[in-house]
């Protein structure tokens, strides 16, 4: 269990987009972020101060890949409480049935690129949090917790 001080831990909002084209599934590569740089991830990131999840998600799905959707073209399909030395996640994984625009890495100084993968055989660099999201949600498994060592 994580030692306390007696203060409480600030806790994170993190959304993750799953777009799924057949069997394929959209990851991206992150670089110069000083987390799991080099490694595949989905295209995600933090909620704002009052914004609401699913306006983040359409946000980042903008910023990071240059596609468009709609909050009714989007579901919560999976939650993962996470933890890492000193903070605490809480990711929400959304599914998006429809899109708008063409996928383009719109962040290359951040991502080294973004592409389909065979959802049974993810790249060996896929961060480990994310293999699992994407696992678990196979097999209609929607909550999960990460990290904690009790």
């Amino acid at each position: 269990m994580q030692e306390s001080n007696g203060n409480k831990l600030r806790s994170y909002v993190c959304v993750y987009l799953i777009l799924k084209e057949g069997d394929k599934i959209l990851l991206s590569l992150r670089q110069n972020t000083k987390f799991e740089d080099g490694n595949w991830s989905l295209i995600a990131g933090h909620v704002e101060e009052n914004e609401k999840a699913t306006d983040a998600m359409i946000r980042e799905a903008e910023e990071k890949a240059n596609i468009k959707i709609l909050p009714e073209n989007l579901k919560v399909i999976y939650v993962m409480d996470r933890i890492t030395p000193g903070r605490q996640n809480i990711d929400i994984f959304f599914n998006c049935s429809e899109y708008s625009g063409e996928l383009f890495n719109n962040e290359p100084h951040k991502c080294g690129g973004i592409s389909l993968f065979d959802i049974n055989n993810l790249p060996p660099n896929t961060v480990n949090y994310v293999k699992k999201a994407i696992s678990d949600i196979q097999n209609k498994i929607i909550y999960s917790e990460f990290g904690y060592n009790c």
